[in-house]
């Protein structure tokens, strides 16, 4: 871990809809940055669903029982708080999250995972947010989750309560120590064929980033490949190190992964660990 103590700098994946691969990306923006030579921390505050907790087990297990060149984060798993009083609750989680954040202080990045749905500590978590990634599944029914769209014509009706819940944080985010994030929305699971689908998505979303204010970014393609690594517990940077057979979809995926990395243009003037 680097010796420095400044805060590092903070990725959150986060949207209210689940199976839009917020983990799968995660993971593969932690090993990047750790295969870069970064220090990371990892945090799950979707602890009870705990997809990244999964994935970061299934790694060390892989690691241990190989011997393989696997780089690891530090990760912390989240709960939401079971207080039965709200106010106690949400103050208990503030301080839960401040304890590991605090934790994390020194490393180059923290990457934080949240859930498919609402929750304070998932906001929490929103808030803190250098870079807030939110993937997007090629959808009208995933749109829904950013946007209200006219069914007649398509016409932008407004934003949804996740973007408007995103421009609070960010409000948040201002008064609390002056920062600001940079939202990105990742079309995820792109297919290769031309579709109408696909061109009205793109015309919508183009229009909505300037509106509420993101970045609109390419992500994966539909591809088996993720779901076999996630049992593995490796990514598509590990393929090498664990002598895995490369296909055509593996050399496809890895490009679309630099070409994200490259798009979301995290910071490269850190430290670096050693």
């Amino acid at each position: 871990m680097s010796q420095a103590t400044s805060m590092p700098y903070v990725v959150v994946l986060g949207n209210e809809k689940g199976g839009t691969g917020k983990s799968t990306a995660a993971m593969h923006v932690v090993t990047s940055l750790l295969r870069s030579g970064y220090s990371v921390g990892t945090i799950d505050v979707d602890a009870r669903q705990g997809t990244l907790t999964r994935y970061v087990e299934n790694r060390r297990l892989r690691k241990e029982s190989t011997g393989e060149d696997l780089p690891m984060p530090d990760h912390s798993p989240i709960y939401k708080s079971d207080l039965p009083n709200l106010d106690e609750a949400q103050d208990q989680e503030k301080v839960m999250i401040a304890e590991v954040m605090g934790k994390f202080r020194g490393y180059d990045f923290i990457v934080i995972d949240t859930p498919g749905s609402d929750s304070h500590l998932s906001r929490l978590a929103h808030s803190y947010a250098d870079t807030l990634i939110t993937p997007l599944n090629d959808s009208f029914v995933d749109l829904d989750m950013l946007v209200r769209v006219k069914s007649a014509d398509l016409a932008i009706l407004g934003p949804s309560t996740y973007s408007e819940m995103v421009w609070d944080q960010k409000k948040h985010r201002a008064i609390r120590d002056g920062g600001r994030i940079d939202w990105i929305v990742m079309r995820n699971r792109l297919t290769s064929i031309y579709s109408r689908n696909k061109e009205e998505m793109e015309k919508i979303l183009s229009a909505l980033s300037k509106r509420i204010g993101f970045r609109l970014v390419a992500g994966f393609g539909e591809r088996v490949i993720f779901r076999e690594l996630f049992l593995s517990g490796i990514t598509l940077l590990d393929l090498k190190e664990t002598n895995t057979a490369v296909s055509l979809s593996h050399i496809a995926a890895k490009q679309e992964l630099k070409l994200l990395m490259d798009t979301i243009q995290l910071p490269t003037s850190l430290r670096k660990t050693g």
